[in-house]
């Protein structure tokens, strides 16, 4: 007979494996930071092409993880979950068994996919554990919500580990034996079954939206080769915006769409969803930058890199599970939200006063504390309303939709931040004061996008939605 303590056990070990699942996904979009470096001198990526390392998994997952959260929604999160895994160890297998561009694109798109079936399935099946008590749903939110920028800034160091002291194939090889571990103790600690929605699979709008946001960040990259009056950007950045609106126009006309954009009346997701692009517009960027000022400008090499931006992890883990819940359940969750991004913009404009003859503890280790504690602040808070805001049969959906909004975002934000960079000099690597010159240039850029989403949802976030209440 199972105990209300075991079950109690089983599911807090559950919490584990799903917070797990959250870290590793964006792990895996950081992991390769201290890597480009050797990446790009093994494999042969320019200085233009080395961002689509991280694009091409970023676009695959952002791409694709609407489809996720609708196929966890018809088929059952937990089996979801674990054919997510699968794919996840397969791409890593590629990825790090590459020879050469092509290859190691493909083995990231394919992490991308993995990982695209992963995250929606992860929140919903927190939702099912934890939703039938508030309390505990918020608990178990900020140990989730600490998960994903713990994983981002812990990969960072376990990548240099890793490229110090093995070698950057590794920096994916150890996805397969935790992808391995995952699949035989998952059964037993995550709950089964479908959450009775019923339909088919909109492949129409998987396509367009992916194909849309690939188009659409392609040409914010290459406009800084090819030029922004060229054809080839405008082709680019114009077929992904018309690829996206055919989205929206197919999810309007479909019966059993992709995404039901009706989900958008419930109160405050939408804000919350913005809030949600707008953070991972601003800190990917930075995390993407200051790595690279760090190992080209003050001479890091690959270890000592990682271990520079440990004080992140473990502030931001400290803000997310101990300060943002205590905030947001005093004061609601728009205060922490707005008050979280115009802190991570101050954090960025620190951040540009870096110089080429400048050193850790002065350029990078304040300003770097004062980001993570605003990303600490929002995360939290607009998670948990963008789930918590839609009914418990759209939980795939709204975690696919979070999901999405963080990782277009970054996307977004990276390639456009890239380009601002690379216009003030950050592909000239032979100079410091270039490079350092355009890493500010590019810390501004995000500190602007942090800025700008604390006024928009300012404006657009109204009153003090309850937090939740599923």
């Amino acid at each position: 007979m199972t105990t209300s303590s075991s079950t109690s056990t089983a599911r807090w070990w559950g919490l584990a494996l799903i917070a797990l699942a959250q870290f590793m996904v964006i792990m895996d979009s950081s992991i390769i930071g201290v890597a480009l470096p050797r990446m790009q001198a093994d494999l042969g990526f320019t200085p233009h092409t080395l961002s689509w390392v991280f694009n091409a998994y970023v676009i695959a997952l952002g791409g694709l993880l609407l489809l996720g959260g609708r196929l966890s929604d018809l088929y059952g999160p937990r089996r979801m979950f674990a054919i997510g895994w699968v794919v996840l160890g397969a791409g890593s297998l590629v990825a790090g068994f590459a020879g050469d561009v092509t290859v190691e694109l493909i083995g990231r798109v394919l992490q991308g996919m993995g990982s695209a079936l992963i995250a929606p399935a992860a929140l919903t099946l927190l939702m099912m554990l934890f939703g039938s008590n508030p309390k505990e749903l918020t608990k178990a939110m900020a140990f989730y919500g600490a998960a994903a920028p713990a994983g981002g800034t812990a990969g960072v160091f376990l990548g240099g580990v890793i490229t110090e002291f093995a070698s950057w194939p590794w920096v994916f090889f150890i996805n397969v034996p935790i992808a391995i571990l995952v699949l035989l103790v998952m059964w037993k600690a995550l709950p089964g079954g479908r959450l009775g929605a019923r339909g088919s699979v909109d492949v129409m709008g998987a396509l367009t939206v992916t194909l849309g946001l690939a188009a659409l960040v392609y040409g914010i990259v290459r406009a800084e080769v090819a030029g922004w009056g060229s054809a080839e950007t405008w082709i680019a950045v114009g077929g992904g915006i018309a690829l996206l609106v055919v989205f929206v126009l197919v999810q309007r006309s479909r019966r059993e769409p992709l995404m039901r954009l009706s989900i958008f009346r419930a109160t405050n997701l939408g804000a919350a969803n913005l809030a949600q692009v707008m953070l991972g517009a601003a800190w990917i960027p930075m995390w993407f930058f200051l790595n690279l000022y760090l190992q080209q400008v003050l001479g890091f090499s690959a270890f000592p890199a990682g271990a520079a931006l440990l004080p992140m992890t473990v502030l931001i883990m400290i803000g997310m599970i101990v300060l943002a819940p205590r905030i947001m359940s005093a004061l609601g969750p728009k205060v922490p939200i707005v008050l979280g991004l115009i802190i991570l913009a101050a954090g960025l404009g620190w951040m540009a006063f870096i110089r080429p003859e400048g050193n850790y503890w002065v350029d990078a280790f304040g300003p770097s504390l004062v980001v993570a504690f605003g990303q600490a602040l929002a995360f939290i808070p607009s998670l948990q309303i963008a789930i918590s805001a839609a009914p418990p049969q759209d939980g795939g959906l709204a975690s696919g939709i979070v999901n999405t909004s963080y990782q277009v975002g970054s996307a977004l934000g990276l390639a456009v931040v890239s380009a601002i960079a690379a216009g003030f000099g950050a592909g000239e690597l032979d100079d410091p004061v270039a490079l350092t010159t355009g890493y500010s240039a590019a810390f501004i850029a995000a500190g602007a996008i942090a800025l700008l989403g604390a006024g928009a949802v300012g404006i657009f976030f109204r009153g003090k939605s309850s937090v939740g209440a599923v």
